[in-house]
């Protein structure tokens, strides 16, 4: 079996405030919104409070068993990147639990190669929400 490129990852910093972040609000998920009023901001919210629908695509998991979602038309945007959750000093979006922590949480992306897109595209579409 060939290992895929992960789309998602994260950086030890966000690892360290999803820990905390899981240990006062249970288990997590990540939204990653497409603009507006929050920008292109990953979202974190307690698991199950985002309703997921088949509009959004799993780019996988990161720090464990955390899903990271995104909405399909942002996903068209960005399927040829590798996404990194990564945290900053700052006030986070007001519907994502690390608003109140004194950081936030955002992306940083990276072009996947020609042969890791390549890998990407014979193994199929990611999984959808329902």
């Amino acid at each position: 079996m060939i290992d895929l490129p992960a789309r998602i990852l994260a950086t030890p910093a966000a690892e360290m405030l999803i820990a905390c972040l899981t240990g006062q609000h249970g288990p997590l998920m990540f939204h990653q919104s497409g603009g507006c009023c929050d920008g292109s901001a990953p979202m974190c919210f307690p698991r199950g409070e985002f309703r997921v629908g088949p509009q959004d695509v799993l780019l996988g998991h990161v720090a464990g068993d955390v899903p990271v979602w995104i909405g399909a038309a942002q996903f068209e945007y960005w399927r040829h990147t590798q996404v990194t959750i990564d945290v900053v000093p700052g006030r986070g979006a007001g519907m994502s639990l690390e608003s109140p922590q004194g950081q936030r949480f955002i992306v940083r992306s990276r072009v996947f190669t020609d042969a890791e897109a390549d890998l990407l595209e014979a193994a199929g579409e990611p999984a959808r929400g329902g």
